[in-house]
C-alpha cells in the first residue's frame, strides 16, 4: 500500500493510508544500510502486518519534491511562517532568516501576523509595507477572534503546508483552529521573558480534508545562514532586483561598494531599512564563517 507519514516518535512512523487509518509502522533495515531515513511528509510504500492493531512495516520511500533540513520535512509544497504581531514582538531578524532559507530551497511563502487584536490598523500596514516586495505573501489576522481565517483556508486548501515560528505567536492555536482534531496544547507566554513555552515536541502532519495536508513543527529560536555565499544571500532578497541594474559593479553585493543601486534605494526608503540592516548582519556572519 502506499500513504505519507504523519509522525515520527520512538523509532515508529505513523502512515495515513490517505483515507481513513493510520499505521504504526517500523523502516525496514534497507534504509539504515543506505544511511536514509523516512521524514514526516514522506510518500512510501508499507506493508500491513497487523490489520487488526494497525502495523505495518516501511518499505520504500517514494521519490521526494523537496525536503527541508530544519524541520526534517518533505514534500511541502509551501510553508506558513507565523508571527505575532505584539506579545511577542516580532524579532525581525529571525524573520528574514526563515526567508532567506525558504527562497534558497525555492519554497513559496504565506507570512502570518497573528494577534491583529492587540494592535492597530496602522502596525498592520507597516508589518506589510515592509515585506510587500520580498517575495512572499502577506496576511494579519486574528486567530482569537476568527478574524481571516477564510481567506487562510483558500490559501492551504490543497496544498501540503508546513506551519513554522517562534513559539507564543499562537501556532498551536492556529493549527487547532484549523483542525480541531489535533488537540493541541496552546500553552502560555511568559511573563517574565515575553515568549511562548515550547508546546511542539516533534513535526507533524495533519489532515485537513482531501488532498490538504497541515504540518506543525517545534517552535524555533534561531537559524543559520541558508547560504553558500554573499552573491547568493543577495539573490535570496527578491526586493533588490529593481536596482541591480543601477549598481556600477555587475558582481556588487550591496555592502561597501560605491554607486550601488540597492544601497541608494535603502537611503530613499524604496527598499525597507530593517530588511537591508538584517542583510548586512548575515553577510557579516557569512564573511566570519569563511575566515574559519
Amino acid at each position: 500500500m502506499e500513504g505519507t507519514i504523519i509522525r515520527g516518535v520512538g523509532g515508529f512512523y505513523y502512515v495515513h493510508d490517505r483515507v481513513s487509518r493510520v499505521y504504526a509502522c517500523r523502516a525496514v533495515g534497507i534504509f539504515r544500510n543506505r544511511g536514509e531515513k523516512p521524514l514526516v511528509g514522506d510518500e512510501v510504500r508499507f506493508e500491513i502486518l497487523d490489520e487488526t492493531d494497525l502495523e505495518g512495516s516501511v518499505t520504500e520511500i517514494l521519490p521526494r519534491r523537496n525536503a527541508l533540513i530544519r524541520p526534517a520535512v518533505a514534500n511541502i509544497d509551501q510553508a506558513m511562517l507565523v508571527f505575532a504581531l505584539q506579545k511577542p514582538a516580532p524579532n525581525w531578524n529571525l524573520l528574514d532568516r526563515f526567508l532567506v532559507m525558504m527562497h534558497r530551497w525555492e519554497v513559496p511563502v504565506i507570512l502570518i501576523f497573528n494577534k491583529a487584536d492587540l494592535s492597530d490598523e496602522e502596525e498592520q500596514q507597516r508589518v506589510q509595507e515592509i515585506y510587500r516586495n520580498a517575495g512572499c505573501q502577506v496576511h494579519c489576522l486574528s486567530v482569537s477572534e476568527g478574524r481571516g481565517m477564510e481567506e487562510l483556508h483558500r490559501l492551504l486548501h490543497g496544498r501540503t503546508t508546513v506551519l513554522a515560528g517562534p513559539s507564543g505567536v499562537g501556532k498551536s492555536s492556529l493549527l487547532n483552529t484549523l483542525c480541531p482534531d489535533a488537540a493541541m496544547a496552546t500553552g502560555e507566554i511568559s511573563k517574565k521573558i515575553g515568549r511562548g513555552r515550547h508546546t511542539t515536541r516533534h513535526s507533524e502532519l495533519f489532515f485537513l480534508e482531501e488532498d490538504t495536508f497541515l504540518m506543525d513543527t517545534p517552535g524555533f529560536t534561531s537559524l543559520n545562514i541558508f547560504a553558500e555565499d554573499l552573491t547568493e544571500l543577495a539573490s535570496c532578497y527578491p526586493e533588490f532586483d529593481a536596482y541591480r541594474e543601477e549598481c556600477r559593479f555587475l558582481d556588487c553585493v550591496h555592502l561597501g561598494e560605491p554607486e550601488c543601486g540597492v544601497k541608494d534605494a535603502v537611503r530613499e526608503g524604496k527598499i525597507p531599512r530593517i530588511r537591508y540592516e538584517n542583510y548586512c548582519q548575515m553577510a557579516e556572519e557569512l564573511r566570519n564563517r569563511r575566515k574559519y
